[in-house]
């Protein structure tokens, strides 16, 4: 029973309740009792001599005696009515108080099922800091739901981008085995390309698990942006130019030096360099252009290419996400994972990154910030 009772919020508050009542009771009549036969004297004594005499005559009836009886009579009919004012006020209280708790404890045995839908009506929050805490927990609950739904889509879209170049390196083996491929330098080369691409995923996503992760450390200097954008321009020139897409680099003067870590940041130039050059047809251009900002440089990518519809501007940081589902890794589609990284990189660097676009065939243009 006792286990009972400590296992209970209402049962718990009722029992403060009644122990401060009895407390106060107790403390009460001890106080009354050690103190009554002072003060009864004192105010009597005041009346004067004639009560003094009336008072001498009146002995035998032991006034005092009675008095203090009557005393104990109240106070013990008060005590009464007290206490079972005092029940109903902590029932009272104490439904109030574990209602919002009992919810709370029920809602969070269903999130611990794994069951993340699970919310708080919003009628059952109070404005008290058992609401707040409801409210708190709602939105918990929205992000354990969020989590849950990208750890599952992560798994799917990995077992995908797994399975192509699997399917393609094994289904030239058995082609292979079977005599149905011949045995030459083409056939070698699909595979080890198949091989070659299943290393570069598994590499992006090593990559990604270390940055999102919080496992990489930033080697920051102060580097002048305009040589690091050289360095990545230069060495992807080659590449834009046996496409036949034009690359330039425009930069203001005076730009202030930055706090990074270089080997990051050219990076991610390299990573929104290779994206324009994916989605940027022969004859077209890109330009990486460098100017000063409020409280440090900015830096965009801009291409004439493949451009971006808006309803998937806000998801093209997103891991695996492509706003063309026709593209895969296959015919040009890169992993999905650059543009996740590189997010993820200037965030690290107090920056921030964004991309824009007029849509489809009009082009993008991809923007970070860095401060001094």
């Amino acid at each position: 029973m006792f286990k009972a009772i400590r296992g209970r919020w209402a049962l718990k508050i009722l029992i403060a309740f009644l122990l401060i009542i009895v407390l106060t009771g107790i403390i009460n009549t001890a106080v009354m009792n050690l103190s009554i036969q002072a003060a009864f004297d004192r105010h009597l004594g005041r009346m004067g001599e004639g009560m003094q005499t009336m008072m001498g005559n009146m002995r035998g009836l032991n006034i005092f005696a009675n008095f203090r009886a009557a005393v104990n009579e109240s106070l013990l009919i008060s005590f009464a009515v007290a206490f079972f004012i005092a029940i109903a006020a902590s029932l009272l209280i104490s439904r109030l108080i574990t209602r919002p708790v009992n919810t709370l404890t029920n809602a969070s045995q269903s999130i611990a099922k794994g069951e993340y839908t699970h919310r708080i009506p919003k009628e059952e929050v109070s404005a008290d800091e058992l609401g707040q805490l409801a409210v708190s927990f709602n939105q918990m609950a929205e992000k354990l739901e969020q989590t849950e739904t990208m750890r599952r889509q992560l798994i799917g879209d990995i077992s995908h981008e797994l399975r192509t170049p699997l399917t393609a390196i094994k289904g030239s083996m058995e082609g292979l085995i079977d005599g149905i491929l011949p045995k030459d330098e083409t056939t070698f080369a699909q595979i080890y390309f198949e091989a070659d691409r299943l290393q570069r995923l598994v590499e992006d996503l090593q990559e990604l698990s270390h940055i999102e992760g919080g496992q990489f450390k930033l080697n920051e200097k102060s580097i002048e942006i305009e040589d690091l954008a050289k360095s990545a321009v230069s060495a992807l020139e080659s590449a834009f130019a046996k496409k036949n897409v034009s690359l330039n680099l425009r930069s203001e003067k005076n730009l202030p030096k930055i706090k990074a870590d270089p080997d990051r940041i050219l990076q991610v130039l390299q990573n929104l360099l290779g994206n324009a050059l994916q989605f940027t047809p022969s004859g077209g251009e890109a330009v990486v252009a460098l100017s000063k900002s409020d409280n440090g440089v900015e830096v965009s990518v801009q291409d004439n290419g493949a451009g971006v519809e808006a309803k998937h501007i806000d998801h093209i940081f997103e891991r695996f996400y492509r706003a063309d589902p026709s593209r895969s890794r296959t015919n040009g589609g890169g992993s999905g994972i650059g543009l996740t990284i590189s997010k993820t990189i200037i965030e690290a660097h107090a920056g921030i990154i964004w991309a824009e676009s007029r849509g489809k065939n009009q082009g993008s243009k991809f923007t970070f910030t860095l401060p001094e």
